[in-house]
């Protein structure tokens, strides 16, 4: 297993290289998408804990009140100063009553303001608006349930599971990647704060460019900081307000506890949309996928299995799911989803009994990138190039950049029933 995913790293340099070219059309078109599957080591410790405690120094006034639900059920105060938090590392200006508003007027906070602003704008109009306006059309009845969200290889990619299923009430995601924390930026000195705002933009200056992760950067950048400030950078932007942020941990029976020690090591991020007044649930958990780590930790597959009306989501998942040595996530989700939305890195479409589900196919297959292409679908090609029930995608996704290229697969579950736990 190890040398497994020591080779993936390997070739993802390699392929760094050799598509030198499609990276150039990434960068023109501005698409984005997350790969977080073949990375760091779990980093869990009360470090953390200590310093996600610590946020709640910062004082402000909110520019908004939560609604009587949200104000009830969390500290209004700390949920201001979260939000403020979430928007000051997004390069979103803050309320001038907040402690954070003084460091607005320094030139590094303009310039990385700027920075997001662009990259934002671009991105957000050449990728996000259409995969929100296909969601609409394609995903409005799923939708309409307010489903559980599960995002297995996810890393820290909220933006697209919210962007797809935007009336989640909670979202799950897992990667290799540690929580992290967020420090107390006003206690920072001017130059200790500007280089933790530059670690945020160096950590997404390649999906904002790029569309993706590269392994090999993750594995500097997110080991030293986690996934909690590009979690809260990606909250902000989608205009929501973060109302609280617990390091978790799940015992033994999958319940959610404070993190201890030998724990699988989680972030719990309550938060509301602006304008709503229902709280959603963000998690994200540290953890190994493969069989060997389920096993070691089962936890994870006991707390999945628990959600209610679950739709999965894979998207640039390294095909992993093709191997043996990953069918344990692969049942999970075959077994416990109503509906699988996913590129053709997911699950094998052999995997899918035709007399258990039901499938739709969108956008085009031609074969996997070179990296990957020991992984070409003889059959789903023969579904491409002769089913004329086939929709177009007007959007990138997944490890094909360009949306001519790429590819979708819902699967819906024909006794949704059986698939609830």
């Amino acid at each position: 297993m190890a040398n497994s995913l020591k080779i993936l790293v390997s070739l993802n340099f390699i392929i760094m290289k050799s598509l030198k070219q499609l990276l150039s059309v990434a960068v023109s078109v501005g698409i984005f998408f997350l790969q977080s599957c073949t990375s760091s080591e779990n980093i869990n410790t009360k470090e953390n804990t200590d310093k996600l405690n610590n946020q709640q120094s910062i004082s402000s006034t909110p520019t908004q009140q939560l609604s009587p639900k949200a104000t009830t059920a969390f500290d209004q105060k700390k949920a201001a100063q979260l939000t403020d938090l979430s928007k000051f590392i997004a390069g979103i200006e803050v309320d001038s009553n907040s402690s954070l508003a003084q460091f607005q007027k320094y030139n590094s906070w303009v310039n990385h303001r700027k920075f997001f602003d662009k990259a934002w704008t671009k991105l957000d109009t050449q990728q996000l608006a259409p995969v929100r306006q296909w969601s609409q059309k394609e995903l409005a009845q799923i939708n309409a349930t307010s489903p559980s969200v599960f995002y297995p290889f996810s890393g820290p990619d909220f933006l697209y599971a919210y962007s797809f299923f935007p009336q989640s009430k909670q979202y799950v995601l897992v990667g290799l990647e540690p929580v992290g924390s967020v420090p107390d930026l006003v206690s920072l000195s001017k130059e200790k704060q500007d280089r933790k705002l530059q670690e945020v933009r160096s950590s997404l200056y390649a999906i904002l460019q790029f569309s993706f992760f590269r392994t090999n950067d993750m594995k500097v950048d997110l080991q030293k900081q986690g996934v909690l400030p590009i979690l809260y950078v990606f909250l902000a932007r989608t205009q929501n307000r973060i109302l609280d942020v617990q390091q978790i941990g799940l015992d033994q029976d999958a319940n959610i506890q404070p993190f201890k020690k030998g724990m699988i090591s989680g972030v719990k991020i309550s938060f509301i949309p602006e304008g709503e007044s229902e709280t959603r649930t963000l998690y994200y958990f540290s953890t190994n996928l493969a069989n060997d780590g389920l096993q070691k930790q089962p936890e994870l597959q006991k707390f999945v299995a628990k959600l209610d009306n679950k739709v999965s989501y894979l998207k640039a998942a390294s095909y992993l799911m093709y191997n043996d040595y990953f069918s344990d996530i692969r049942k999970l989700i075959l077994t416990h989803s109503t509906h699988v939305l996913q590129d053709d890195s997911g699950i094998p479409l052999q995997a899918f009994d035709r007399s258990q589900w039901n499938l739709q196919f969108f956008g085009s297959y031609r074969k996997p990138i070179g990296l990957f292409s020991n992984r070409y679908q003889s059959e789903l090609r023969k579904i491409y190039t002769s089913d004329k029930s086939v929709k177009p995608l007007d959007f990138g996704i997944g490890y094909h950049v360009v949306a001519k290229d790429s590819n979708l697969m819902l699967a819906t579950a024909k006794n949704i029933s059986a698939a609830k736990p």
